[in-house]
């Protein structure tokens, strides 16, 4: 299970590295690209929003992973 705070909080320092804790590799690969152009594209502005998104999709992914816990035949049961 991945804490949803650790995520969020890595995803803040780094844009990226909470999808990369929660195992969305494409995600975080996306986030690593996107926020560095909108920080110098921008001046900075929409670099911030960059950041709190990121952080905010990092949260919701890991929340949303650890609703899902496989059943006793493997399949996947919602909490």
């Amino acid at each position: 299970m991945r804490n949803p705070g650790t995520a969020a909080v890595l995803s803040l320092l780094i844009p990226g590295i909470g999808q990369f804790y929660n195992g969305d590799f494409l995600r975080g690969l996306f986030w690593l690209i996107v926020t560095p152009g909108f920080w110098i594209g921008s001046g900075g502005t929409l670099g911030w929003v960059c950041h709190i998104i990121s952080a905010m999709t990092a949260h919701s992914r890991a929340k949303r992973k650890n609703s899902w816990l496989p059943g006793r035949d493997g399949s996947r049961v919602s909490r």
